[in-house]
Order: C-alpha cells, then sequence, then structure tokens
C-alpha cells in the first residue's frame, strides 16, 4: 500500500473519523419501537426474520438449502480508507457466520461526496474486495449515491443448512458462553481520534476488526452450537440479552472477559462513546454488577466494529473449541454461562 503524506492524513482525519464504525448505530431502545410497528409477515419458509433480532434473515429454498441474507454498512472510524473498506466488509460479512453460514455473494453498498477525491473511495472498495475475495465470496456490484459523509458497507448473501444453521436466541441452561475476540475497539478507536492511542493498542484494535470471524467458525462447526451472534453496536451485553430472550439468565465471568490492550486505561480516562452510554441505559436493571470495576462495565458496554462471534456451546466441549479457536492468534475466552434462575438478568460476578 503507497505511503500517505502529511497533508493527505490530516484531510483524512476530518473526513474520516467522525465517530463511525458500529458506534455510529440506532440506540437499542429506539430500533426496537420501530421494529415493532411493522407488521409480521408469515410464510412457512422465512426460517429467520427481523423480529427474532438475528444477525440476518434465513429463507429456505429447499429441504437442505436456505439463504442467509444480511446487510450491513457505516460511516468510517480509522483515518485509512483502506483500513476502513476492510473493516466495513469483515463487519458485514460477520453476519453470514453469526448464522452458520458460508459467503457467497456481495454487493458494495457506497455513500460518498460528490466533491470528495475519487481515489478515497477507490481505496475504500479495494480494501472491501479484498476481504470478500478472502471469504471466498465473489463480488457482484453494488450501489452508490452521492452524500454529505462517507459510508460503505455490504449486502452479504450467503447459503446454510436449514438443520445446521444458528440462531441466537437458543442457548440452553448449563451452556458455557465463548467469545472468540477481545473487547474494547469502541473504546480505542474513541482515544485514537482524540490522538490518545498508542500505534501498538490501535494495531491490536484494527487487527482485530479486520480478521474475518471465518476461521472461528468453520472450528465452531465441529461442536455443538446451541446460539451464536456477533458481538457489534450493542456491545456484549446487549447481544447477550438478545440471546437469552428472556427465557434464561446468565453469570460473566468478570476475570475471564478478553479485552484490547490499554482499553481498561482509555475508559479509565473516559475516552468513552455515545453508543456505550444508549447501550447502559437500554439495558438498566437487567445487568447486575456484583463487582466494582468501571473500567469493565464500559468495555461490557462498548459497542464493537467487527467483533467476535458469541457463542453458547454445551459445557463439556467448552475447552476443546477454545483451544482451536485461541490458535487462531486473538484473545478469547470461555466468559459465562447461561442459567434458569432470574430470567433475563445477566450477572458480572467476579470469577467462575
Amino acid at each position: 500500500m503507497p505511503a500517505i503524506g502529511k497533508e493527505q492524513r490530516m484531510n483524512q482525519e476530518i473526513l474520516f473519523c467522525k465517530g463511525g464504525g458500529c458506534t455510529a448505530k440506532l440506540g437499542p431502545g429506539a430500533l426496537a419501537r420501530i421494529l415493532s410497528l411493522l407488521p409480521k409477515q408469515r410464510d412457512e419458509n422465512l426460517l429467520i426474520g427481523f423480529e427474532g433480532s438475528d444477525d440476518a434473515a434465513v429463507y429456505r429454498l429447499t429441504p437442505d438449502l436456505a439463504l442467509v441474507q444480511t446487510l450491513d454498512f457505516f460511516p468510517p472510524m480509522v483515518e485509512d480508507p483502506y483500513l476502513f473498506g476492510q473493516i466495513a466488509a469483515a463487519n458485514a460479512l460477520s453476519d453470514i457466520y453469526a448464522m452458520g453460514g458460508s459467503v457467497k455473494t456481495a454487493l458494495n453498498i457506497v455513500c460518498f461526496p460528490e466533491k470528495m477525491d475519487l481515489n478515497l473511495l477507490g481505496r475504500i472498495l479495494e480494501g472491501g474486495s479484498e476481504k470478500v475475495r478472502e471469504a471466498g465470496g465473489i463480488l457482484a456490484g453494488g450501489h452508490s449515491i452521492t452524500d454529505e459523509s462517507v459510508k460503505y458497507g455490504l449486502s452479504v448473501t450467503g447459503l446454510v443448512h436449514p438443520d445446521r444453521l444458528w440462531a441466537n436466541d437458543r442457548c440452553q441452561p448449563g451452556d458455557l458462553l465463548l467469545l472468540t475476540k477481545p473487547l474494547g475497539v469502541g473504546l480505542v478507536c474513541t482515544a485514537q481520534r482524540l490522538g490518545a492511542a498508542s500505534p501498538s493498542a490501535f494495531r491490536q484494535a484494527v487487527r482485530s476488526m479486520t480478521a474475518l470471524n471465518k476461521d472461528a467458525a468453520q472450528i465452531l462447526h465441529r461442536y455443538t452450537v446451541h446460539s451464536c451472534t456477533d458481538v457489534t453496536g450493542f456491545g456484549l451485553l446487549g447481544h447477550l440479552r438478545e440471546m437469552l430472550a428472556g427465557r434464561y439468565g446468565a453469570r460473566l465471568f468478570a476475570d475471564a472477559i478478553p479485552c484490547l490492550p490499554e482499553s481498561r486505561h482509555y475508559a479509565e480516562e473516559f475516552y468513552l462513546t455515545a453508543a456505550a452510554q444508549r447501550n447502559r441505559n437500554h439495558l438498566g436493571d437487567q445487568v447486575a454488577f456484583q463487582v466494582e470495576d468501571f473500567p469493565l462495565e464500559e468495555l461490557l458496554f462498548d459497542p464493537q466494529t467487527s467483533g467476535g462471534l458469541l457463542v453458547s456451546l454445551p459445557p463439556q466441549e467448552g475447552e476443546a473449541a477454545l483451544e482451536e479457536i485461541a490458535a487462531l492468534g486473538l484473545p478469547c475466552a470461555l466468559i459465562g454461562e447461561i442459567i434458569r434462575e432470574n430470567p433475563g438478568l445477566i450477572r458480572v460476578c467476579p470469577s467462575r
């Protein structure tokens, strides 16, 4: 990738770093109110629709084949347009993996100011295209409009066997919770935007955001996955709440939560996002912290851009799955368990 000059970096900082990624998403409370007003459509082949708050829609085509459809786009959270394209694409592709599917095709979604340098758009699209190829998919086209600010993402189509899809709300009591990537990208990116993040912390955040969930998903197909979701804009706690679906409770182990280097420090220094506070306000008394640890609270509410998979699986399979996924090189951990008590409540305990 060619070097970027000082003037170009300054221009990109003005244009790109306004607080993007999954921090730009609507809060869960507002979104839930809007979706509740939409009419529910009935079709026996629509296996998963929007009423379940899942990561993608799944439509059965034949007894052995179902279509997985998703769409995701957002403003930039990093200065480099090529990295932004990679991150936005990885984030969109993740929804297919969270459903247990394989990627087949993708379409670009582009919002771009008419007067901005089109070379920047070219770099965004190059980054996105690279991730689609890495996923084994085909970039088949897209749609673009002029806008006041840059936004980019993908509409992605995948395939899954109807009997082997992963929904986000089918966890069972006794399941262990496995998280495949560390938390903290929202905090690190906020600190980076304000000139406070160290180069090494930012590199680790970029490495996490650009890593596809493909390899972790392929490993998990060898295990009994009861529930799966990817951790994005609603933070780990928000997505875990969707997983519980009001039927079960959960315990998280504070000493097991993997986080990016220096992310706790940035929380202590209040490099916080408005999206994390929306997540905190939305969950309210559905989370009980049994530890006094403000940085950890912020990490758990922190919106993740291209976050990891959160998986519930039987306790006898947890350690083996963790060992295989850890070999991929990103911090991951068994972070909690599903319980029958206190349905809908997430308790954050000091340890197991």
